[in-house]
């Protein structure tokens, strides 16, 4: 009997092609809404974290600020905090503080106008220490990185990235070329081996200078923006993490944890902060999307109402003949059930080809962004467009089962 049905539902949703996909297009777009949220923030947020994870297991970022433990502190948002300043990073790399700390390099960010001859580019600049090569497994591909020297002395040299000096010099040799950085003249002393585009930061398009020469001639502050350490083993992560606070307790004259004025986490704890936060943002996007499937639904239980109107007399004459309540009944149901679900299917094929579209892209364009499609997804997309198809087809199903079967067959 319900493989009688399925048929007979096929063969009236077949033989009005347009009206039924037209019934299907809400739940098609839904459905691959949803996929697609799911897939790219899925990809996006691998992207993000591959990156991170690349920049090394032993690292130990400090940042300014206070933070709880599931959270990131206020200097993320773009709040400038000055409590972190470069005596915290000397500290911190002697032994007797810091045992396990190989290297300690501090950072500042800034923007400015890059001038050479007749070119002049916008760029990106960082203030590190002589050590950034060693904390940020960075290389040289040609001449030299700038020294302790350097720094103390407020040195006017720069670092570039692979794809800034092409930018700003061209074909030419950069090194030891002179050029202006907000005003200030900089001469190029090396140039540092393309790592490759990074949506976390990128050094190919930016310009490496001392940081106290970043701080103090082109910047005007006395405080950082963060500090990385490396120290010797993953193993000993934990135990660093506990020596840089004591440290920077001791310092900054802090008694109690709870006035903290820093954050410190290790890679993993970042790893884990920022997958809590973009799997919320994910489900949140993915919620959403989902909204389309109600408004799918509607337009499926709008059009079975309809159809219960233009089959009016046919259910008269099914009832006349014997057939029961639950045979009209499910003969409804069956056919909203299959516009929802074939529908469903069609919606996953779409947001699945679209998926896989924006990752050969980002894959194209150098990023390392993973197609993931979970089973788990597919599975609940066709069970929720069953479900749709249910309780939308509820309506409409009842309704034809409850017509009198002498006022239908008089319906005209």
């Amino acid at each position: 009997m319900l493989i009688q049905t399925i048929k007979s539902s096929f063969a009236r949703l077949t033989a009005r092609k347009l009206r039924t996909f037209l019934t299907m297009l809400g739940m098609i777009i839904g459905i691959s809404s949803v996929i697609i949220i799911m897939a790219v923030g899925a990809g996006a947020q691998s992207l993000i974290l591959n990156q991170i994870k690349i920049m090394g297991s032993n690292l130990i970022g400090v940042l300014p600020g206070a933070s709880d433990e599931n959270g990131p502190p206020a200097s993320v948002f773009g709040i400038t905090i000055t409590t972190l300043k470069f005596e915290d990073a000397q500290a911190l790399l002697k032994k007797e503080n810091v045992p396990h700390a190989l290297a300690v390099t501090a950072y500042v960010k800034g923007t400015g106008t890059a001038v050479w001859r007749e070119n002049n580019l916008e760029v990106n600049f960082t203030g590190v220490s002589e050590s950034y090569l060693k904390v940020e497994d960075g290389e040289i591909a040609k001449g030299d990185f700038f020294s302790e020297e350097d720094n103390k002395s407020l040195a006017r040299v720069a670092v570039l990235g692979s794809e800034v000096a092409k930018d700003i010099f061209g074909d030419n040799d950069p090194i030891g070329q002179d050029f202006k950085l907000k005003r200030e003249t900089f001469r190029v002393i090396g140039i540092l081996k393309a790592k490759g585009s990074s949506i976390v930061s990128s050094q190919d398009d930016q310009i490496f200078i001392p940081v106290l020469t970043a701080q103090k001639i082109l910047l005007g502050i006395d405080h950082l923006g963060y500090l990385r350490v490396k120290v010797d083993s993953a193993e000993n992560l934990d135990l660093s993490i506990e020596d840089i606070k004591a440290t920077l307790r001791e310092r900054h004259d802090i008694e109690n944890s709870s006035d903290d004025d820093f954050s410190v986490r290790s890679m993993q704890q970042a790893l884990d902060v920022f997958t809590s936060v973009t799997d919320a943002l994910k489900f949140f996007l993915a919620a959403i999307g989902a909204i389309s499937l109600i408004v799918g639904g509607i337009g499926i239980m709008n059009i079975m109402m309809v159809t219960v109107t233009e089959r009016i007399r046919e259910i008269g004459l099914r009832k006349a003949v014997g057939a029961k309540k639950g045979n009209i009944l499910m003969q409804f149901l069956v056919e909203t059930i299959i516009i929802s679900l074939v529908g469903g299917i069609i919606g996953i094929i779409i947001g699945a080809i679209i998926s896989a579209l924006v990752a050969l892209v980002a894959q194209y364009l150098g990023y390392g962004w993973d197609l993931i499609i979970s089973l788990s997804s597919i599975v609940l997309s066709c069970s929720v467009s069953i479900l749709i198809g249910l309780v939308f087809g509820i309506y409409p199903a009842y309704k034809a089962a409850n017509l009198d079967p002498i006022t239908a067959l008089r319906y005209e």
